[in-house]
């Protein structure tokens, strides 16, 4: 097919051909005042301007270099969102070192594989329990020099051979700022010859079909992307967004780094991960990323909500939603008389508590992305009148590079491309994009760079269609599943049909060489829980809710309701409830919780063969 959307030039004047530690320094001559951070520490938001964030991220790298971090040399960063993160980052770049981000959320074995692999010379850990882990796999990090500790808690139990190895943020921050007289000049001499062609980032991908890969981005690559997602979500220098999702993940790098640095728009950590919806309340973001587990949780909150409420708030509710449907695709600029004053009648009788409940009343632009998502969960939020639109990206394509229109939204579609992307269907109706966002390749990886990069066109082995000028993801190539009759089957279409119920958390499809489809059901947990003792049901712990009889009829009648919107030969016939949460620990999901097929068809072959054991459905 021929390509679309060719590539025009990027306005230098706005996107300057700076690095991304050039940007900062930038940012700093042109609004030394202004804030570019702010931090919640014990309940007090605290600022940084954008010259303290230049001075700070100058001195962490001073300190880093003289712990002995090479120019190309790796430093890992492993910690929840908070402004050593950034200052890690931006601070190896100040140095033409390359920052590595690793999931607080990875198990030691994990962790160690990313660690020798990426080669680093420096693990940047966020407090005792991170230590602990990189400790437990230090024997197989011969590059390692030094590991650095964010949180001192915990600093006095390692006996003298641990703690020679261990040094403060703090220290290293103290001895670049000590540092700073004397060579501060030459680090900016070093910075005026740092190249967009320069690797600035690696990023592993989630490894959810094997080994993790370390996708190495260039500044060329952020800077390719940063112009398109700023046009796309209407993001300038008066954005405000709240920085939790795992800034190890490109998704979060795009809002937190990418765009930030080049627009001078403000960026927050909260608390903690575990303080987000509160974070949100205070924050209110203009902008706001969920990826779908995160829409999904906020949909089963109000859920719980509703079944708390009385009968006259939840016929409101009810009819809310039923009165605000027709429009849901459209953006509050297209609604006309009627709409806007139905609109305004249930805003303010119901809808407008549901958005401050969640903390997104003032966001002019919510997304979606990272995953496939319900598109009854989409229609939901819109419903409810949050701005919700679906972007799509990879970590090789440095991030965000389709995303809806606010004008031109169609629920199931990830939109249209954004600025300088070039796209085609290859093979099997394969997506293919090119353009300057199109990463480096994989570290030590010639083979797998060689087969998803070719003639500079990025092969994201992801199944598309096209519909009314908007690209719809039909499935990742390599999960699509041909029953034993023969049939074309893409099971992310049937799982989010089911997880479009709020009482379902993962649904995992079997139907490879099968005579029918058959799924393994987790239960979410708090909205079951609730329904059932709504419904006076007895339960102790997660598997004897999971093996109350009720329960199971009422995920049936979910299943029924999924089914209801699927072709015959798409339909569950039967299903089996996990007894347990999938859990990263035991190799079940990714740390950003992407289903592990394999691993789980391992796992659970002995209850899948049961749902094919006897032809009598469920």
């Amino acid at each position: 097919m021929s390509a679309h959307n060719m590539i025009p030039a990027i306005d230098e004047a706005v996107w300057p051909a700076l690095t991304l530690p050039q940007m900062l320094r930038e940012q700093a001559r042109r609004q030394p005042a202004a804030i570019a951070i702010r931090q919640k520490d014990f309940g007090i938001w605290k600022p940084l301007s954008w010259a303290d964030y230049w001075q700070r991220a100058c001195r962490v790298g001073l300190g880093l270099r003289a712990l002995g971090l090479n120019p190309g040399g790796r430093v890992a960063i492993v910690s929840e969102n908070r402004v050593e993160w950034l200052l890690t980052q931006l601070g190896a770049g100040t140095v033409n070192a390359v920052a590595v981000g690793v999931y607080a959320t990875s198990p030691a074995e994990e962790m160690g594989y990313v660690l020798a692999h990426a080669d680093v010379e420096l693990v940047v850990c966020e407090d005792q329990e991170q230590t602990d882990k990189v400790l437990q796999v230090a024997d197989r990090l011969p590059l390692l020099r030094r590991i650095v500790m964010m949180e001192t808690k915990g600093l006095r139990s390692y006996g003298p051979a641990e703690r020679e190895r261990i040094v403060t943020f703090h220290e290293v921050e103290a001895d670049g700022a000590a540092r700073e007289a004397g060579e501060l000049a030459a680090l900016n001499t070093l910075l005026d010859g740092q190249r967009l062609d320069d690797t600035g980032l690696m990023i592993y991908t989630s490894g959810s079909t094997g080994k993790p890969k370390g996708a190495m981005l260039s500044y060329r690559n952020m800077r390719g992307v940063a112009p398109g997602i700023a046009d796309r979500l209407g993001m300038d220098g008066h954005s405000v967004h709240l920085s939790y999702l795992p800034l190890c993940h490109v998704a979060e790098q795009m809002l937190s780094t990418f765009v930030p640095l080049y627009l001078g728009t403000q960026v927050n950590f909260g608390e903690s991960i575990r303080t987000v919806q509160e974070d949100l309340r205070e924050v209110a973001p203009t902008i706001f990323l969920g990826v779908p587990r995160i829409w999904e949780k906020l949909h089963a909150s109000i859920s719980i909500k509703m079944q708390e409420a009385g009968r006259l708030q939840q016929w409101l509710y009810r009819h809310a939603l039923a009165q605000c449907a027709p429009f849901l695709e459209k953006s509050r600029a297209q609604y006309s008389l009627r709409e806007r004053l139905t609109h305004t009648l249930w805003y303010w009788l119901v809808l407008r508590a549901l958005q401050n409940f969640i903390g997104l009343r003032r966001v002019r632009v919510a997304m979606t992305g990272a995953a496939p998502i319900p598109p009854d969960v989409v229609r939901y939020f819109r419903n409810l009148g949050v701005p919700l639109v679906e972007v799509y990206g990879l970590t090789e394509s440095a991030g965000m590079i389709f995303g809806q229109h606010p004008d031109r939204v169609k629920v199931g579609t990830v939109g249209e491309p954004i600025l300088g992307v070039e796209w085609r269907m290859g093979d099997a109706g394969e997506l293919l994009v090119r353009g300057e966002m199109v990463f480096q390749g994989y570290y030590k990886n010639p083979d797998a760079t060689a087969d998803t990069v070719r003639d500079g066109w990025l092969h994201t082995g992801d199944v598309v269609a096209e519909v009314d000028g908007r690209v719809r993801i039909v499935d990742r190539l390599k999960d699509i599943m041909i029953t034993a009759g023969g049939k074309n089957l893409t099971p992310s279409e049937i799982e989010n049909a089911v997880k479009g119920s709020p009482y379902v958390k993962e649904c995992i499809v079997i139907a490879d060489g099968r005579k029918y489809v058959s799924a393994l059901i987790q239960l979410e947990f708090d909205t079951v829980g609730k329904w059932a003792e709504s419904q006076r049901i007895a339960f102790t712990h997660f598997r004897s809710l999971v093996e109350c009889p009720q329960v199971r009829a009422l995920v049936q009648q979910e299943v029924s309701r999924a089914n209801a919107g699927l072709a015959p030969v798409s339909q569950i016939k039967r299903f089996h409830l996990l007894t347990k949460e999938l859990d990263h620990d035991d190799g079940e999901v990714t740390a950003t919780m992407k289903v592990r097929r394999a691993s789980i068809y391992r796992t659970y072959a002995v209850e899948i063969e049961s749902l094919y054991a006897e032809e009598t459905t469920v």
